[in-house]
């Protein structure tokens, strides 16, 4: 690369000097010969591209009777490259005499100043653009323009180097292979009898445990686990019958369990019983008479609640259960019974039935055991035709489509993937989908759009944070990247740390990546650059330029090298 013109290097505290201001005490004529005199100092120096603006700051102060009273001035700095050129804003100073809206400056006391714009950047500017300053002034009925000074070369660009690898999420299935289920019976019983009534096992409920049963015993799939078994009494009977028929009602229903259990050959342990007798049923009684047709139910239940005593309140129960008949034969009646809950287990198809029946017979299985099926194979389109096939059967579930566009994204078939999102977002406003829909739009450009879609799929995953921190880093607001793209190890992070001051952190995350690319290399080069490393960059550069030659002529041109070129030989 061509060495910075020695005209460049001569400090910008002097050049932009006579460039900005050409004012004087005695006239326009002086102030190149008083330049040194303002002390300006601009940054960056290099210029910097951040966003899409390249940013300019220039500060400096005219010193006491320096400037004339009837002088004026306009300066413009600019960058110009091959082909084009962009002007910052102008910036106009005037003495005290001078007529004018430009900001004045006293004869006697001089001014400090600070000069800020900004552009947008044009690719053009890269690395060997010049940046000079023009400058218009007049001194009453005289005007003079100055040659342009050139105060710079370039921009440095390090900030374009993100990387294009937006994270996407595939949505987990739901699958069980073992599926817990419940299956209820009631037994009910005569009035103080605990014996299981043969009517009670012609009910339908004892029919569909009966068959549960059968099936446990035909089926490897189903397994019986457990029973539990909740015994009452009803309240109207004394406190020790009433618990003592709950502890036979337990154990009869759990006789009645075991002979359905040994008549169709499934074996238990004693474990699989658990009986819980419960005594009266007060609560039970309360919530059946609240939902009876009997007119006074409201002041019978006030009245029974005044009694503290249950044996009591048992004995008016019985009372009142004489007078209302609806009591004696429809309430008290349920309340006399065991409840049975039948635990059992369902376990579904086997990985290698699944692989099996996911090609050949998808229509058999549910969305959520393709979702898992798709899972079981190492090659992505393999993994891909799952999906769709599951779209042909669940056109309506969103997961389909967002795991076939995840598979495409995997072989950077993006634009295949991008269909996919937008279908799958169509069906369903998920939030991994908002991610991955964001992450298609920030690589076509829209940054922006995709900002606000990521904020919409807060909480998707870590995806979305290392997501944002990519547009954050286009948008030049590296500390927010840094913040929020997680514990991750990758180029782009190490980029926004470098971007944002920190070239030594940098080269950590570099070290600490699971990244051979030829831009790793590069930009590993640049952080050595940057701390004066220049045997690091030597070897870092030569890594970066071997494993992809067309580097070189960034290389060749790139201002993050200039204070260690000499020492390269380049």
């Amino acid at each position: 690369m061509n060495c910075i013109n020695q005209h460049w290097k001569t400090p910008l505290i002097w050049v932009a000097a006579s460039a900005l201001f050409l004012a004087g005490c005695t006239g326009l004529g002086s102030m190149e010969k008083e330049m040194e005199t303002l002390g300006l100092e601009a940054s960056p120096e290099p210029l910097i591209l951040r966003g899409d603006q390249v940013e300019l700051k220039i500060e400096g102060k005219f010193p006491p009777k320096y400037f004339a009273k009837k002088v004026s001035v306009e300066a413009t700095p600019v960058l110009t490259w091959e082909g084009g050129s962009a002007e910052y804003d102008s910036q106009g100073f005037q003495g005290e005499a001078a007529a004018g809206n430009y900001m004045v400056v006293p004869f006697e006391s001089g001014k400090a100043f600070v000069y800020e714009a900004s552009v947008a950047y044009d690719p053009g500017m890269e690395d060997e653009a010049e940046l000079a300053v023009r400058i218009s002034g007049t001194q009453g009925n005289k005007s003079a323009t100055f040659e342009p000074y050139v105060i710079g070369a370039g921009v440095i660009t390090t900030a374009l180097w993100v990387q294009p690898d937006d994270q996407f999420i595939a949505v987990p299935d739901a699958y069980q292979r073992v599926i817990s289920f419940t299956q209820n019976a009631t037994v009910n019983y005569s009035k103080n009898a605990s014996s299981v009534r043969g009517s009670e096992l012609k009910d339908a409920d004892w029919k569909e445990l009966r068959s549960l049963i059968q099936l446990s015993a035909e089926a490897d799939s189903v397994t019986l686990t457990g029973v539990t078994i909740e015994a009452y009494a009803s309240p109207e009977g004394e406190i020790t019958l009433n618990e003592d028929l709950a502890i036979d009602r337990a154990g009869s229903a759990s006789k009645a369990m075991a002979n359905e259990l040994k008549r169709s050959k499934v074996a238990v342990d004693d474990a699989f019983y658990n009986e819980v007798p419960l005594g009266e049923d007060w609560n039970g009684f309360k919530s059946l008479m609240q939902g009876s047709s009997i007119a006074d139910k409201n002041l019978i239940l006030r009245v029974l609640e005044m009694y503290s005593d249950k044996n009591k309140r048992e004995e008016e129960i019985r009372n009142i259960a004489k007078t209302y008949q609806e009591i004696e034969k429809e309430i008290l009646p349920e309340l006399r019974r065991s409840q049975m809950a039948v635990s059992y287990d369902v376990e579904g198809y086997t990985d290698d039935e699944l692989i099996s029946l996911c090609m050949d017979s998808p229509l058999v299985l549910t969305a959520d055991e393709l979702l898992y099926s798709a899972t079981l194979f190492e090659d992505v389109n393999t993994t891909l035709m799952v999906y769709k096939h599951g779209m042909k059967f669940h056109a309506n579930d969103y997961r389909l489509y967002n795991n076939a566009g995840w598979c495409l994204t995997q072989t950077n078939r993006n634009n295949q993937a991008k269909e996919f999102f937008n279908q799958a977002l169509g069906l369903e406003r998920n939030k991994a989908v908002l991610n991955n829909v964001a992450a298609i739009m920030r690589q076509e450009g829209d940054v922006d759009g995709a900002m606000k879609l990521l904020n919409e799929a807060a909480g998707a995953g870590p995806e979305v944070g290392y997501n944002k921190g990519i547009v954050l880093i286009q948008k030049g607001d590296y500390p927010s990247a840094i913040s929020v793209m997680g514990r991750v190890t990758t180029v782009n992070l190490a980029l926004a740390k470098m971007l944002n001051g920190d070239a030594a952190g940098a080269k950590t995350t570099l070290e600490n990546a699971d990244d051979d690319s030829a831009v790793a290399s590069y930009l590993m080069a640049v952080a050595c650059a940057r701390l004066g490393d220049a045997n690091g960059v030597k070897v870092h550069l030569a890594d970066a330029l071997a494993k992809d030659p067309s580097l070189r002529a960034k290389a060749d041109k790139d201002l993050e090298f200039r204070d260690v070129r000499s020492e390269l030989g380049m």
